[in-house]
């Protein structure tokens, strides 16, 4: 089952990531040039009806892509 990354508000602190990362950062610039949406699609076939949702197929090529970058 192919699980799908879902926003969760915060519970007991106010965290804003456009407080703590600068509008220059990097990452941000790869985030507004990459379009990852065609990766679910693209593994839909791979994924079984039945079982326990997985990681968010676009979450794990970011994560993989900053794992790359930032070794």
């Amino acid at each position: 089952m192919m699980g799908r990354q879902v926003a969760q508000g915060s519970l007991f602190y106010g965290f804003r990531l456009d407080d703590h990362v600068p509008g220059d950062h990097f990452l941000r610039r790869i985030d507004g040039l990459l379009d990852f949406s065609f990766v679910r699609e693209a593994l839909a076939d791979s994924y079984s009806a039945a079982g326990r949702p997985s990681i968010d197929p676009e979450l794990m090529l970011r994560m993989l892509l900053v794992g790359y970058l930032f070794g």
